[in-house]
């Protein structure tokens, strides 16, 4: 029987299957071209396992190849962290890291060519001025007064730029193309600018750095791409990607397809405003767990698993759509509750008293996992003094709570049942403990005793101090860049922090460990602050998609 191919179907690989059917391309190569300006977010992942992805499927390559051709904005710590995301999600790229400064020789004398070409000219206009030439979409462009420059006054004074003779924003130099264009982009677009500024990878060699539209193209055609594949947003910018290939020597011309972006709900998917949150401190860091980044959803909890799972399930179209939260909380879920062991935490702790117990305590045996006994099983230590959730009692209830009540029993999970008879309350009418009494003969279960509550619990002897952050939406409304100001909307609760205490088998718990918390949620020891002296636990997910009942 012949396998079934359970490879994603889309519209891209649809173009590939017959460009590869027709003799069009006999392999493919791909590349993942990020801006190293900002750490990637969830956007970036969708475009790295979609090329990554069609590279392996397809037996090819895909060069990891970093846009840098604005230093002002670039550093190493970028280029570090796209690094370590890609090979986090489980792609690796084909030989060496590859940079667009890797061809600025190359781009320069492309440059060259069309300036000998009589397409390219050296304009003196400021960037105010060239904006307001170039026209609106309702109102053509109109050309500059330095357009018709000879070829030899443009060589020498695309030299003079290089030699440093212009202050920044002083000259440019721009594609003669057409002013009158319907396509803004192609309204003779600047493919060189001034930048006095030291380049992270060629230092001070040059003090012009190519546009990305003029280097993008020719990166890739220098690279032998079969299939250059950028988001909606450059769909226009493909006219500009072809006339530039078409107008110099070079031997292979790749073909640009775009798809659409992800627009996740109640958050930003831009590197802009993503950099606005952090350094007007409205998060911690790029990698704080609220952040949309990959290093942040790792921080966070999520598995890289989860975000190709999460990938594929949106898929590849060219449709624009919002993607609600609730997908991506679903796909880490389903592997957490399949791959994270089961530990008991309290998060807001009270006392609770087993009065009528003799012995101190004993260790009680428990799963790891209730459904894969091959995950083994723990000691946990049960004691005459617990704690339990301060929700988890109420001195009087209705019928559809289901916990600790007062004159009522409640199984402690995988242990006794227990009957609440009295509290003690401080000077201000706080609970500080609860007294019990506990049937010895219950011990984990006993279809004669059954009751309807089951609470978790954490031994006060033996439990372990420990900080829990509770994380939830960024913003409190689906599109926050709808508003005027988007950080108008930032949630004051999207970082919740309880001190509480978990059961001491945690104590073993390394960071980026998953557990799920018995009724909590699903959290992991923190990449950052955990350790054995403080623990730190972050939660990835709730059991259930909570959200969906308020929104």
């Amino acid at each position: 029987m012949i396998k079934a191919d359970t490879r994603p179907k889309n519209f891209i690989r649809q173009i590939i299957d017959e460009d590869l059917a027709t003799g069009k391309h006999t392999h493919v190569y791909t590349r993942f071209p990020p801006e190293p300006n900002g750490y990637l977010h969830l956007g970036h992942a969708k475009s790295i396992c979609l090329n990554f992805g069609i590279a392996e499927d397809y037996q090819g390559k895909c060069n990891l190849r970093f846009d840098d051709t604005n230093p002002v904005k670039e550093n190493v710590e970028y280029i570090n962290s796209i690094q370590e995301d890609v090979k986090w999600l489980g792609f690796n790229w084909t030989g060496n890291v590859k940079y667009s400064s890797d061809y600025f020789d190359e781009l320069y004398q492309y440059a060259i060519e069309l300036i000998n070409k009589g397409i390219a000219y050296v304009d003196e206009l400021s960037p105010d001025a060239i904006h307001e030439y170039r026209g609106t979409l309702k109102q053509l462009g109109k050309n500059s007064p330095y357009r018709d420059r000879s070829i030899e006054q443009n060589l020498q004074l695309f030299d003079k730029m290089l030699a440093g003779g212009f202050e920044e924003g002083h000259a440019c130099l721009r594609a003669k193309i057409d002013m009158s264009s319907p396509f803004i982009v192609m309204r003779d677009p600047v493919l060189y600018r001034i930048k006095y500024a030291e380049h992270h990878q060629s230092g001070n060699k040059w003090c012009i750095y190519p546009m990305y539209d003029f280097t993008h193209c020719i990166s890739d055609a220098l690279e032998g791409i079969t299939h250059s594949l950028c988001t909606m947003e450059f769909q226009d910018n493909r006219r500009l990607y072809d006339w530039i290939l078409d107008n110099i020597n070079i031997d292979c011309h790749p073909s640009q397809y775009e798809f659409s972006r992800i627009n996740l709900a109640y958050t930003v998917m831009s590197k802009r405003k993503l950099n606005q949150l952090v350094a007007e401190n409205k998060v911690e860091t790029w990698d704080d767990p609220r952040m949309p980044t990959i290093s942040g959803l790792r921080r966070r909890g999520y598995t890289a698993a989860s975000i190709r799972e999460f990938c594929r399930r949106i898929g590849v179209t060219k449709q624009d759509s919002t993607i609600e939260m609730a997908v991506l909380e679903s796909c880490i879920r389903n592997d957490l509750n399949e791959n994270a062991p089961r530990a008991m935490a309290v998060l807001d702790p009270i006392k609770l008293v087993i009065e009528n117990m003799t012995n101190d305590e004993q260790m009680l045996t428990m799963y790891n996992h209730p459904n894969k006994p091959k995950m083994g099983t723990r000691q946990v230590p049960f004691s005459r003094e617990l704690y339990i959730d301060r929700a988890d009692f109420s001195e009087d209830a209705n019928r559809q709570y289901k916990r600790l009540v007062l004159g009522k029993k409640v199984r402690l999970r995988n242990a006794y049942i227990v009957i609440a008879n009295r509290v003690y309350k401080d000077a201000e009418g706080k609970i500080i403990t609860i007294y019990c009494t506990y049937d010895a003969d219950t011990l984990n279960q006993d279809p004669a005793k059954k009751v309807k509550g089951v609470i978790h619990w954490v031994s006060a002897l033996h439990g372990l101090p420990a900080e829990i952050r509770l994380y939830d939406r960024l913003f409190t409304v689906p599109n926050p860049t709808a508003e005027e100001d988007f950080l108008a909307n930032i949630n004051s609760n999207s970082l919740v922090i309880y001190h509480g205490v978990v059961e001491p088998s945690l104590i073993n718990a390394q960071p980026g460990n998953a557990y799920q918390f018995e009724r909590h949620g699903y959290f992991c020891a923190d990449s950052h602050d955990h350790s054995t002296q403080k623990m730190v636990f972050n939660r990835t997910v709730e059991l259930k998609d909570s959200w969906a009942k308020i929104c």
